[in-house]
Formats: C-alpha cells, sequence, structure tokens
C-alpha cells in the first residue's frame, strides 16, 4: 500500500485515531507494567516465548537465538546513547560470529515522549517479520522522529516501515498493530520484567546470568562469569573498550 504524499481528509483521520490509540496504550502500559502477570511463571534469564501475558509476541532477539552466548538488553528507542550501543552490538553480534546473541526488551523512560509510540512501531513491524531492520531504522533515524509531533511521527514511521519493507509490507495492518492491544501488552510485560528486575536505573542495561554488565558506573565495577572477575574503574565509553569487555565476558562464558 503506497502512502499519500499530499493532503487529505482520510490521511488526517488516520494520523489522529493512530495518535489517539496511542495515548491510550501509553496510558495502559504507564499504569499497568503488567501487574495481574504471574512474572513467578517465567525465567528472564532465557527467550520468553508468545504467552497470552506478552500478547503472543515473543522475546525479539539480535542475532541467533540460538547462540551459546546470551546477553539481554534493556533499552528505549529514544535513548541517545542506546542509538549508540545499537551499533556496538550489531558489530559484537557479527564479530563474534554466532557465539552472541542479543535479546532486546523494551525499558521505556517516562520523559522520553516519542519512546512509546517507537517501541510500538517495532513490535508492530514485527508481527510481519521486520522488526530487528525497523528496530535499527529507528535508532539511525533518532534525531529525526524523537521530538516530532503526534501527526509528524506517524508519518515517519509509515515512511521508515515503507522503507525497510521495501514497499511489500501492509501499512494498514502496521498501523493498526501499533495501536493495538496485542503490542501494548507485549511492551507492558517487557516494562514489567524491568521493574521486577530492581537493578535498572537506566538505559541502556545489559544482563548476563542475570547479573548486570554495570558498564556505565561512573564509580567503576565488576562482574564475575564462569569464576573469572572483570572489573573496572570508571565507565566503559569507548568503542573498543566496550567490544573488549563484551569479547572477554562472551570468552569466559563459553570456557
Amino acid at each position: 500500500m503506497k502512502k499519500n504524499k499530499g493532503f487529505n481528509t482520510g490521511g488526517v483521520i488516520v494520523v489522529v485515531a493512530v495518535a489517539v490509540l496511542l495515548i491510550i496504550a501509553t496510558i495502559i502500559i504507564n499504569k499497568a507494567n503488567s501487574e495481574s502477570t504471574n512474572f513467578k511463571e517465567y525465567d528472564f534469564n532465557t527467550i520468553i516465548e508468545p504467552s497470552d501475558d506478552n500478547g503472543q509476541i515473543g522475546d525479539n532477539v539480535k542475532g541467533d537465538k540460538n547462540a551459546p552466548v546470551l546477553i539481554f538488553e534493556y533499552a528505549d528507542f529514544q535513548c541517545g546513547y542506546c542509538a549508540r550501543m545499537n551499533i556496538w552490538l550489531n558489530d559484537l553480534i557479527e564479530e563474534l560470529d554466532g557465539k552472541l546473541a542479543i535479546v532486546y526488551r523494551s525499558y521505556i523512560l517516562s520523559y522520553h515522549q516519542n519512546g512509546t509510540a517507537a517501541a510500538s512501531a517495532a513490535e508492530a513491524a514485527g508481527l510481519q517479520g521486520y522488526w530487528k531492520p525497523y528496530a535499527d531504522k529507528l535508532f539511525n533515524e533518532q534525531a529525526e522522529w524523537s521530538e516530532a509531533s503526534a501527526s509528524e511521527r506517524t508519518e515517519l514511521f509509515d515512511k521508515y516501515f515503507t522503507e525497510v519493507t521495501k514497499g511489500k509490507g501492509d501499512l494498514e495492518k502496521f498501523n493498526s498493530d501499533l495501536a493495538s492491544k496485542q503490542v501494548s501488552d507485549k511492551i507492558s510485560f517487557d516494562m514489567g520484567i524491568g521493574k521486577r528486575l530492581g537493578t535498572i536505573t537506566g538505559t541502556p542495561s545489559l544482563f548476563i546470568d542475570g547479573k548486570l554488565i554495570d558498564f556505565g558506573n561512573k564509580n567503576g565495577s565488576s562482574i564475575t562469569v564462569n569464576g573469572e572477575t572483570f572489573s573496572w574503574d570508571e565507565p566503559v565509553s569507548s568503542t573498543e573498550d566496550f567490544k573488549q569487555l563484551i569479547k572477554d565476558i562472551v570468552k569466559a562464558k563459553l570456557k
């Protein structure tokens, strides 16, 4: 379905309808965070499959979900550092050649006005098999949409969907799914897990074996994997230092 470029009443109605539904979805997510879900039934350190609790949308995985090492990322598409981290993690998945996969879960910061909409768009794209390229597109184009109005944002998200699907995606379904209960349930489920971990203070937050890789701590930190301890005295902020830390952790995990 091609998107009309000119002004038309029907287009305005669609934009307004999607915006209103997203506002409602945001209220539901912020209020609930899956309060009715029994999270004790889930192992947060494994890939969670589709269920009624997550809107029948399982974990989104970058790389091979059967990779021997899984790192769990809690992130927000409107977070600038998450966009930078996305490039590093994509590189690491490729460089480590099947040894590492990243399990992505939404953890939306309350002051990011378009964070929920972006997460919803990514999940909607995922329902048609395009989560990874759409997620990358959101991070790559973050400066363009992060401060956009609701109508501008909707047009941009539609444009991104058409681009990543090369025009083969169903744009009408994308907009319907974006504002659906199914997608809001998935985001609420992710947020519920993040809140129950109790150690997330910002995004992105990375975990392995249930342990926080606290690379951004201003006082430094450490992590022990398979009996091997890795320590740092200040935030791990350079590309090469971060990549080396993750490579060392993966190597220790594989022993």
